[in-house]
């Protein structure tokens, strides 16, 4: 495949024939894209409801200069979608929107501008707001909403550095190709959601590889982009579950940029750390954590922290690499 575009939006999508029609919609808008060269991408990952006919009614009436492609991933797992849109996408920048990410009328004029900025960012994220169904409570907002890919970091480009082990979500994030390509494994060992398994962070891994390669991974707040959050995800019975998957992936996410002379030790101190705050958490909160679900969220956070290395191990995840 000639690779001759400069941008591409690609869209993992699984069941989101009820959300794509927005995205699609705002990407029909998008202004200042005619100095560069573009395309969309929805990478289908098997889904079970009609989205490959949503996407095939808007082809029949795409009227545009950039294309609507249509791609289907029947290997389940966001890490698999997004490998799929890297392997086909025609432009050097991808930038990645999840199917309830809406981006405001600028976001790819932006996102092509930022990489001509810095020449050596290998991926940048958005600056990502909410957009509640159900507003939660301010105590919500500050300790939890960041896990939901809610990343507001102020109005200043913001360069991550490896010591502080801050990374952007993969939600409104853009990737060079280049980058990907020269940075990340062929088999990653986390591949993200799937039905009966919350393990995540896929994307975090495969932006510790590229910032372990020596590209900049940044912030980059003139992409702005509203996630979409209904009221089933604030709830015990989604949030419990996906805490555990954040927790159960880290010794994954901790370790990438780790030697492996080194891995043993930081195992142990990482691991003690982990001790450290579930104690400090039971002596400070108690019998609260069970009826507040911020503390509860918290808890199953540090306690899968805790057995991530064991779990890693013993379900075979470790053996991938």
């Amino acid at each position: 495949m000639t690779k001759n575009l400069e941008f591409t939006v690609a869209i993992p999508t699984y069941n989101g024939a009820s959300r794509l029609p927005e995205l699609l919609e705002r990407l029909r808008n998008q202004i200042q894209t005619e100095n560069f060269t573009w395309e969309i991408i929805v990478v289908d990952n098997n889904s079970t409801d009609n989205t490959a006919q949503v996407i095939q009614t808007y082809q029949a009436n795409w009227q545009y200069s950039y294309s609507l492609k249509y791609l289907f991933e029947a290997k389940q797992g966001a890490a698999y979608a997004r490998k799929r849109a890297v392997a086909e996408a025609s432009g050097e920048l991808i930038g990645f929107l999840d199917d309830d990410n809406y981006p405001l009328p600028n976001w790819v004029a932006e996102a092509y501008a930022f990489a001509q900025q810095h020449p050596k960012a290998g991926a940048y994220g958005s600056q990502i707001h909410p957009d509640w169904e159900v507003e939660p409570s301010e105590d919500f907002q500050r300790r939890i909403a960041p896990f939901l890919a809610i990343t507001e970091r102020g109005n200043v480009p913001l360069l991550y550095e490896v010591k502080k082990k801050l990374l952007p979500p993969s939600a409104g994030l853009v990737v060079r190709r280049q980058a990907w390509l020269e940075s990340v494994p062929e088999q990653t060992i986390l591949t993200g959601r799937t039905p009966g398994s919350m393990l995540t962070s896929e994307d975090l891994e495969m932006l510790c590889y590229i910032q372990k390669s020596g590209w900049e991974v940044w912030y980059n707040p003139k992409m702005e982009i509203y996630h979409k959050i209904p009221k089933s995800r604030l709830q015990k019975d989604y949030l419990l579950p996906f805490f555990r998957g954040i927790g159960l992936s880290r010794y994954v996410t901790r370790m990438v940029n780790i030697k492996p002379l080194n891995k043993p030790l930081l195992l142990v101190i990482y691991m003690l750390n982990d001790l450290r705050k579930i104690i400090f958490h039971l002596f400070k909160y108690g019998t609260k954590i069970k009826k507040d679900l911020v503390l509860a969220c918290e808890m199953e956070l540090f306690l899968s922290s805790f057995i991530s290395p064991f779990y890693l191990r013993y379900t075979g995840y470790l053996d991938k690499k």
